[in-house]
C-alpha cells in the first residue's frame, strides 16, 4: 500500500496535525511507503542553503510524525522550493535497493529550479518503480510550456550504469502543481459548477485531459476521476476561492497520475494477458483534503495497491544479536550473507533506535572489516564496544548498510538491551546524596 502526496504549501511551516493527510486513522490496512512531493517549500536564498546543510522543517516535521510508527525516511531530493519524500516501513528495506535521485530545472529556460522536477527511482522486491513532483509553468496560456516541460523532465538520465530512463521504469508516479487549469469556460460557469457539485461538466475542458487525447506520450499515463472540488485558488485558512482582485478561476492544478510500463507495451502489441503481468497498481482513492488551508493550495492525496510477484524474496544479509545484550559488557553481532553479496570494506553495521528516522540517525556502528573477530563459511561475527552503547538501554534494531549498493540490505528483529545497572545505582546514590547536601534555609523560599 502506497500513499502518494502532493501540495503546494505557499512557503508555509508544516501545520500542527497531518492525521488526516497521511489517513493515520483509516480502519484499514497501514501503508507500506509514504511519497510526499510538496512545491514551494520556503525556498528564500538564506533558507536554501540552511536547508542543504540540515533537514528543512518540512522533512524533519514528516520524519517526528512517521519515524514513532516504523517508517524511515529512505531517500529526499530538493531544488529549490521543490521537495521530496520517500518513507518506506523497517520490514521491506532489505528489499529496497539501487536507490537514486536527480532533478531537472525548467526555469528561466533551464537555468533556474523555481520550476522543473524532482525524482527518486529504486528497485522494490526487484521491480523498477520511479517517483516525479513536478512544478510546471503557471497561467492559462502556457499549457505547450507544461507540456514541454514534462517532456524535458522525461527525458532527463539518472547518473550511473545500467539505471533506466522514467519512462522505462516498471511503474512511473508522476504527480504536483502540474498548473493545468479549467480552458474556455467562464469563472461564473465554473463556480456555480462547483457548487453544484457537477465537477463532471468541467473535465472536458481540463487542459491536461484535453491534452490526453491529442499527446501520444501522455495517453499512457492514467489518473482516477476528478470527484473533489478544483484545489486551486483558496482563500488562506478557508474553503472559500480567491476573493482577492485576481479572482482567479478554480482549477485541478494539483494532480496524481500513474503509468504502468508493461500495460503500455502489452496495449500497443494486443496480446495482453493478466498473467504475464508481474507487477499491477491498483488506485484505492484519490480526494483532496478540504481542511488544510496554510496555502491557496489544497494538498491532494492518492492511495494504491501495488500487486508484486517479487523477483527478490530473500534479504542479501541476515543478521542477529548474539545473546543478552547489556551497556556493561562488549557485544556481538553475527550475520551472513548471500554467496554473491557484493560486499566491502566500508560496509557497516549500525545500532538503531526501533523510532529511528533515516540512515544516518544510527546511535554507534561497526565495520564489517575492521571490527570481526570471527569468520566461517556460514556466517561472520563482528563485536560492538560496550562504550558505545547506551547506558540507559532499551529497544534497538541492527541494520547492515551496503556501500555498494547505497542501502540498508539487512535488518534485524527489534531487541532490548539492558542498561547499566551499576551507573543507574551511582547515578541514583548521587542524587540521593545531593539532596541531603541542600542547605536548609531553601525551605524559607517555599511561598516564592
Amino acid at each position: 500500500r502506497l500513499h502518494v502526496v502532493t501540495w503546494n504549501v505557499g512557503t508555509a511551516s508544516p501545520p500542527p496535525d497531518v492525521t488526516s493527510l497521511l489517513q493515520l486513522n483509516s480502519l484499514g490496512p497501514t501503508m507500506d511507503m509514504y511519497i510526499i512531493g510538496l512545491q514551494e517549500v520556503n525556498s528564500r536564498i538564506t533558507n536554501f542553503l540552511s536547508d542543504l546543510a540540515f533537514d528543512d522543517p518540512w522533512s524533519i516535521f514528516f520524519m517526528a510524525v512517521l519515524s514513532p510508527l516504523g517508517y524511515i525516511k529512505l531517500s529526499s531530493v530538493r531544488m529549490q522550493g521543490l521537495l521530496l519524500l520517500v518513507f518506506v516501513k523497517h520490514v521491506h528495506l532489505p528489499f529496497v535497493r539501487d536507490v537514486h535521485t536527480h532533478y531537472t530545472r525548467t526555469g528561466l529556460y533551464g537555468y533556474w529550479g523555481n520550476k522543473g522536477g524532482v525524482t527518486v527511482r529504486l528497485s522494490l522486491y526487484g521491480h523498477t518503480v520511479c517517483f516525479m513532483n513536478c512544478h510546471l509553468p503557471a497561467h492559462m496560456e502556457n499549457t505547450e510550456q507544461r507540456l514541454d516541460d514534462f517532456e524535458k523532465i522525461l527525458e532527463m538520465q539518472f547518473e550511473g550504469e545500467n539505471i533506466p530512463s522514467p519512462l522505462d521504469h516498471d511503474v512511473l508516479f508522476w504527480f504536483g502543481d502540474l498548473n493545468f487549469r479549467i480552458a474556455d469556460y467562464g469563472i461564473h460557469f465554473v463556480r456555480e459548477s462547483i457548487n453544484n457539485k457537477r465537477y463532471n461538466l468541467l473535465w472536458e475542458k481540463d487542459q491536461l485531459n484535453m491534452a490526453k487525447k491529442k499527446e501520444a506520450f501522455l495517453q499512457e499515463f492514467l489518473e482516477g476521476p476528478l470527484q473533489f472540488k478544483p484545489t486551486y485558488k483558496f482563500d488562506l485558512y478557508s474553503d472559500v476561492y480567491d476573493t482577492s482582485e485576481k479572482k482567479r478561476k478554480p482549477a485541478w492544478t494539483d494532480r496524481i497520475l500513474w503509468r504502468v510500463k508493461n500495460l503500455c507495451q502489452h496495449e500497443s502489441k494486443g496480446d495482453f494477458s493478466e498473467e504475464e503481468q508481474t507487477i499491477s497498481v491498483t488506485l484505492n482513492n484519490y480526494i483532496s483534503h478540504m481542511s488544510y488551508g496554510i496555502s491557496d493550495h489544497k494538498p491532494v492525496t492518492g492511495t494504491f495497491g501495488l500487486e508484486l510477484k517479487p523477483l527478490l524474496s530473500d534479504p542479501l544479509v541476515t543478521l542477529n544479536p548474539e545473546g543478552e545484550w547489556s551497556a556493561e559488557h562488549d557485544v556481538l553481532i553475527s550475520y551472513s550473507a548471500v554467496p554473491d553479496f557484493p560486499s566491502s570494506a566500508w560496509d557497516w553495521i549500525g545500532l538503531f533506535k526501533v523510532t529511528f528516522r533515516h540512515v544516518n540517525d544510527y546511535v554507534t556502528y561497526a565495520w564489517v572489516e575492521d571490527d570481526e573477530i570471527s569468520s566461517n563459511k556460514d556466517s561472520k561475527q563482528v563485536y560492538m564496544s560496550a562504550a558505545e552503547i547506551p547506558d540507559t538501554g532499551g529497544e534497538f534494531l541492527l541494520c547492515y548498510y551496503s556501500n555498494n549498493l547505497h542501502s540498508i540490505v539487512g535488518i534485524s528483529q527489534p531487541f532490548q538491551i539492558q542498561p547499566n545497572r551499576t551507573l543507574i545505582e551511582k547515578d541514583l546514590t548521587q542524587e540521593e546524596n545531593s539532596w541531603r547536601q541542600k542547605p536548609d534555609n531553601l525551605e524559607s523560599h517555599d511561598e516564592f
